[in-house]
């Protein structure tokens, strides 16, 4: 049995502003900050194997939060980075319209492809199954990509719910099929 907890990272200023991050490496703010400790002291209790995180900050710093608290270090790993996305990153919905007009989604903006998104979720999830069979870990990343992921690994759950910041989801493996015990879970901060 295999068990992962996948984390949206905390929240920053470009979260508040509705501003597409993608790739863009953009850092907690203080009440992101304020979330991963208050993961951590939810989480510094269980037993957790390894920790695995986005090479983006603030993915990174969400789970350098949590391994602090639990005497562990996080591993990086750029599959589990946002999906890139291009032109319209750093950008608000008024501002994409304003600068391609109300169907700026039928454009080609160098987006990366959800298939893509998928790919990068699916390949990370196989490598921890292959390499941290009957382990528990802990997997730091984005809305975008866990959303994704998710939606491929647990079907039959309606994950239609946008991922909160700091949420986890938890999801056990096990003779080839995964369940999922936690979906989108904030009561850390609630």
């Amino acid at each position: 049995m295999t068990r992962i907890g996948f984390v949206r990272h905390g929240i920053t200023d470009w979260n508040l502003e509705n501003r597409i991050q993608g790739q863009t490496d953009i850092p907690l703010n203080d009440t992101g900050r304020k979330q991963a400790h208050a993961l951590a002291n939810r989480l510094k209790g269980e037993e957790w194997d390894v920790l695995y995180a986005s090479d983006l900050i603030r993915a990174r710093e969400t789970a350098e939060i949590v391994a602090a608290a639990m005497g562990v270090s996080v591993r990086t790993d750029p599959r589990l980075r946002e999906m890139n996305c291009g032109a319209v990153e750093g950008t608000t919905q008024e501002e994409r319209i304003a600068r391609w007009g109300e169907n700026w989604k039928s454009l080609p903006l160098n987006i990366e492809s959800k298939e893509s998104i998928v790919d990068r979720g699916l390949s990370f999830t196989s490598y921890l199954l292959a390499n941290y069979q009957d382990s528990s870990v802990l997997v730091f990343s984005h809305g975008a990509l866990l959303r994704l992921t998710l939606k491929q690994l647990i079907p039959q759950v309606d994950t239609r719910e946008r991922l909160r910041n700091s949420a986890i989801t938890t999801l056990v493996h096990f003779a080839g099929s995964w369940d999922c015990e936690l979906y989108n879970c904030t009561k850390h901060i609630s």
